[in-house]
């Protein structure tokens, strides 16, 4: 794979994205990828530089320092020329460390040549802005973060905390993706009486590691001062290092540390705080616990997932600095219980190691590269965007199943093998293959309820009390593109009411398959595109609130393609219906589904009846005409299976016979 990694911060300057860079980098090169960073050019020389790069190769582009933190450089660079340098690497995916304005500009230039961008929320640019004080710069930041993330093809956050920020601004698919420590080089082995005699005597160390700015918080560190033989010794610097010397003149400040000088620091300390609110993980509370040490952190933000209180430190209520300088007290007076939060420490983040986050990397990026072509097929998007199409992971096994839906799922149009006026369908389909899968003792039940021209208030008062009445295993929905075409439509009251008819089957231990309602992909469907967006949108969440099983059509963007269309350009054709009833088996967990759908079509010859006449005269007219009358194609039509069928099952054949 080629990946090309654009840095928001990097070398020489050392921080948490920074060190995660390098270690992707590492990883890349040791699994044969191919990787291109792009940063900001510093002045500074690094002889150590090309050895840190990995076998990359690196742009570097004119940047700024920040003028109130010059360590901190800021890239202004065209779109067009960042679209250049991609289009001479030719990445499989590109992935935007920490993004914000260089990410931006990566962004557009990705999109441009249709690559697939995976973005790794690591700085909480908000929640900075908010402890500076710059409330306008706030609202910005968080505009900011919110559209850059939305356009992301995925994005990865390092803590439930960040997931649970970064939905609440409306950014779709965000993933979990932690950071991994270096267990050799963090290792309890590192202990040094000699470092803890040189630095603090014979007092025991209460020790930070960090950035030294006003977002980290160290001030608050100012409540240990007097905790009898302790010594706080701070290790990092920043652009508060010299206030903070003044507020705290019995503290040691070591400056700077890295390699093993760091690793030697932190598994000195016999307590680890980390004071501040904004973490979205926390990289240097992990690398204190793999070195065996106890933390006290606030209880916000990335610590929440890395600190088991009580097992491995404690976490303090957010501000309260009195429960700071009692959870901290309280490790150093009980020598037996630091110990012991020690070992379970060093424990907890065994697995934890950098080889085993960059695989799962490399897994996010494969995903990427699977949703930029759905997401390029949209005609529009909602939300909550499609995922990554997958069968499921477990074989369940039904024993009735009934259909709920409108033409699509009474099968119209399908007149494949079928006698003169009827109609197989999509639905009838799945349930043959259900049947022949089925693990359950006697036949297979079916009842398909959908009839054509059905609306979302059909489905709730119709279909769901008879759907109801038969006590299924299994309902499937395929609801709502009638109310989508007409003239008003509220799509959350018409979500709503699906939403409560799922409930209710749910409630009555039925297992729900939500499908999401499907356009062609023609010029004239992008009128309604918005309005099957924002519905599809709508049901995803009510797959994921209810634990539906979703088939989401639009992970499918053949579906759209003409030759799924029958000649009416509103229904599915036999091949359309074949293609989504193998779809839907996938996502139920039927056994070779995607082989057995490639056999069907290779051994299936489309027999569907040559259609007569003009589409106009045949389907345009028909329809204008029901429409001044107020009637509906679906008028004095019954469903085809209101009672269920018994279908053959693998382990014999039954009689078909209403029942």
């Amino acid at each position: 794979m080629r990946v090309a990694l654009l840095a928001e911060s990097f070398l020489p300057h050392m921080n948490g994205v920074t060190g995660s860079v390098l270690q992707v980098l590492k990883h890349l090169q040791r699994e044969g990828h191919e990787a291109l960073v792009i940063a900001a050019r510093s002045g500074d020389a690094d002889p150590d530089r090309t050895a840190s790069l990995h076998g990359a190769q690196e742009a570097l582009l004119r940047s700024v320092p920040l003028p109130s933190y010059p360590q901190v450089r800021v890239v202004f660079a065209r779109a067009a020329r960042l679209t250049a340098i991609l289009r001479e690497f030719r990445p499989d995916v590109v992935h935007l460390a920490s993004p914000f304005v260089l990410g931006w500009q990566g962004l557009a230039a990705a999109d441009a040549l249709h690559v697939p961008v995976v973005s790794v929320y690591q700085t909480d640019v908000v929640a900075y802005a908010r402890r500076y004080g710059l409330p306008r710069a706030t609202a910005v930041a968080e505009a900011h973060v919110a559209r850059l993330h939305r356009r992301s093809t995925l994005t990865l956050a390092p803590s439930s905390a960040s997931i649970g920020q970064l939905e609440a601004l409306g950014v779709d698919r965000v993933r979990r993706w932690g950071r991994g420590v270096d267990g050799d080089r963090f290792h309890p082995d590192r202990r040094s009486d000699a470092w803890r005699a040189r630095t603090a005597g014979a007092d025991r160390i209460i020790g930070y590691v960090g950035r030294l700015a006003p977002e980290k918080q160290v001030a608050d560190l100012k409540a240990l001062t007097g905790i009898d033989d302790a010594r706080l010794v701070i290790v990092g610097d920043g652009p508060s290092r010299p206030e903070l010397e003044r507020l705290l003149p019995d503290a040691v400040f070591t400056g700077h540390l890295g390699g093993t000088e760091l690793a030697e620091a932190v598994a000195s300390f016999d307590v680890f705080v980390h004071p501040g609110e904004s973490e979205t993980f926390g990289q240097t509370l992990q690398e204190a616990l793999a070195s065996g040490v106890p933390v006290v952190a606030t209880g916000a933000g990335g610590p929440l997932d890395l600190v088991r209180s009580s097992v491995d430190g404690w976490l303090y209520r957010p501000g309260d600095l009195v429960d700071l300088r009692a959870r901290v007290s309280d490790l150093l007076g009980d020598d037996a219980k630091r110990r012991a939060f020690g070992v379970a420490a060093r424990e907890g983040v065994r697995d934890r190691t950098w080889e085993a986050l960059c695989r799962q990397l490399v897994d996010h990026y494969e995903d990427a590269r699977l949703l930029r072509p759905i997401d390029d097929a949209l005609l529009l998007r909602g939300a909550i965007r499609p995922d990554v199409p997958a069968a499921s992971s477990s074989a369940r096994s039904w024993s009735t199943y009934v259909a709920l839906g409108d033409s699509i799922t009474e099968g119209l149009c399908d007149a494949s093998r079928m006698p003169a006026g009827n109609y197989r369908g999509w639905a009838d389909r799945l349930a043959q293959l259900l049947a022949h899968t089925t693990r359950a003792p006697g036949p297979f039940r079916f009842a398909n309820l959908a009839v054509r021209s059905r609306r979302v208030r059909d489905l709730v008062d119709e279909q769901l009390p008879r759907a109801l009445e038969l006590r299924p295993d299994l309902v499937s929905i395929l609801m709502g593109a009638n109310d989508l075409v007409g003239r008003t439509v509220d799509v959350r009251a018409l979500a709503a009411q699906v939403e409560r008819s799922v409930r209710a089957l749910r409630d009555a231990g039925a297992d729900v398959l939500l499908v999401t309602p499907f356009l062609p992909h023609r010029r004239a469907a992008r009128l309604l595109a918005r309005r099957f967006a924002a519905y599809n949108s709508e049901l995803r969440r009510i797959a994921r609130d209810t634990g539906s099983i979703l088939l989401d059509l639009e992970s499918h963007p053949a579906i759209g393609e003409p030759e799924m269309w029958a000649a009416d350009k509103v229904h599915l054709r036999s091949r359309g219906h074949r293609f989504l009833a193998y779809r839907a088996a996938d996502v139920l967990g039927v056994p070779d589904a995607e082989a057995l759908s490639g056999l069907d079509a290779a051994f299936h010859v489309d027999d569907d009846p040559a259609p007569s006449g003009g589409w106009l005269t045949r389907d345009v007219l028909p329809w204008l005409w029901r429409r001044v009358r107020g009637r509906t194609a679906g008028d004095g039509i019954l469903a085809k299976h209101t009672a269920y069928v018994d279908l053959p099952t693998g382990e014999g054949r039954s009689r078909v016979r209403a029942t």
